[in-house]
């Protein structure tokens, strides 16, 4: 998916401020510290969220004449007229993001409501009656694409965001109907070596089980469960984490990237995988006062701390999986505070806002991976723009409402 990577340029200081949080024993495993008392955010975040916004309305998106969808980057000569799935969700949930601010927030709740709904634009009833989130736009906008397990856990997370803003029941309805997707993908093949897991596409020839789709799936059943105290969905989310912690764990907050039917195991790291396994113990945790799960929860956000905060990795991984995993940390920050999490997230986004922003456009600019040093040269991305959005607004979110992030 990513492809070569550049070496580290900065952040030295980061990875000395995580280790020293780690050694001093901010937080205590399994002894919640007490909640931060609610504090407004620096307002510059809720800024740099909202020009970093406008330039992705004015740059990427279509507007009304262009059905409400996004390109997928700015290079309009080239490739599809409108983006993949992955890129408009991003958009989307920047939208929902946004909606989450303090003060400003109800501005953006038409621009949320139209994303959300346009995600439909997306879903189409394969023949033989398998209903899904397509890769790409279904006629008559498109040509359709494959099911993305993965793809699905995420739209199902978004319409848990529009939920939690609204308390409409419809989302959570859809929210449901998107976890039936992503959990069709699960593999109880039992001579697979490490049965289970979820398959990454709703295909026949597909091989590969990985820590991201089992991961989200298991995200979203946990909040499922939250909201509805259904059994089913607790089943599923243990299930889905503990199939990860088994055949994926590398180390506390490390997991490996998938495994495949042959027995191989891709053991590339990415920050994503380790947030989707902390959002989970951290929603189980509320969801069932088993302190088991904070405990989990907390080893995996130190051991990742620790790996992705030094030696500029933070800077290498694609823009977007960072923003799964800092909005995971800062989750788990709302039931266990820890200031490690948020210095983690401000210290990458001060850096990228300084490093890889065009001033003249608003427009972020990375390696073709998503992640490195800046590339002007390379046409700003739906998927990078908006990762920056979620990333700003996440942190211009008051304190006591980081536990709806999702």
């Amino acid at each position: 998916m990513v492809s070569t990577l550049h070496s580290p340029t900065r952040r030295g200081a980061l990875g000395a401020f995580v280790a020293l949080s780690l050694v001093t024993g901010l937080t205590v495993a399994g002894h919640p510290a007490e909640a931060e008392a609610a504090t407004s955010p620096d307002p510059v975040w809720q800024t740099r969220a909202s020009i970093s916004y406008d330039a992705l309305q004015d740059h990427l998106y279509t507007g009304a004449a262009g059905h409400g969808l996004y390109r997928e980057n700015t290079n309009t000569a080239e490739g599809n007229p409108w983006s993949f799935l992955w890129e408009y969700r991003e958009a989307t949930q920047a939208a929902l993001d946004l909606q989450g601010l303090p003060g400003v927030g109800p501005a953006y709740a038409n621009s949320a409501r139209a994303r959300v709904d346009g995600l439909e634009n997306y879903f189409a009833v394969a023949p033989g009656g398998r209903p899904g989130y397509q890769s790409y736009l279904p006629a008559p906008l498109g040509t359709g694409g494959d099911v993305y397990y993965d793809d699905n856990g995420v739209v199902g997370l978004s319409f848990i965001s529009q939920f939690h803003a609204t308390g409409d029941p419809q989302y959570l309805d859809r929210a449901r109907a998107a976890f039936t997707i992503a959990s069709r993908g699960w593999n109880a093949d039992p001579t697979l070596a490490c049965p289970g897991g979820v398959d990454w596409i709703d295909t026949a020839d597909n091989t590969t089980r990985g820590a991201n789709v089992t991961g989200l799936a298991a995200q979203l059943a946990a909040h499922l469960y939250e909201e509805t105290g259904e059994n089913a969905y607790l089943r599923f989310s243990t299930q889905a984490y503990d199939w990860n912690e088994s055949c994926l764990k590398q180390s506390p907050g490390l997991y490996q990237n998938s495994r495949h039917d042959d027995g191989t195991v891709d053991p590339t790291l990415w920050t994503y995988n380790s947030g989707a396994m902390i959002a989970t113990a951290t929603i189980l945790y509320r969801a069932t006062d088993d302190p088991t799960w904070l405990t989990k929860a907390t080893d995996d956000a130190r051991g990742s701390l620790a790996y992705w905060g030094a030696e500029g990795r933070l800077q290498q991984q694609p823009a977007i999986f960072n923003s799964f995993y800092f909005k995971d940390l800062l989750l788990l920050d709302s039931v266990q505070h820890d200031p490690a999490y948020r210095a983690t997230i401000q210290e990458y986004a001060d850096a990228t806002w300084r490093d890889n922003r065009d001033p003249a456009t608003g427009l972020f600019h990375f390696q073709p991976s998503g992640g490195g040093d800046y590339l002007p040269e390379r046409p700003a991305a739906t998927l990078d723009q908006s990762a920056m959005v979620q990333i700003f607004a996440a942190l211009g979110w008051s304190s006591d409402r980081l536990g709806q992030i999702s």
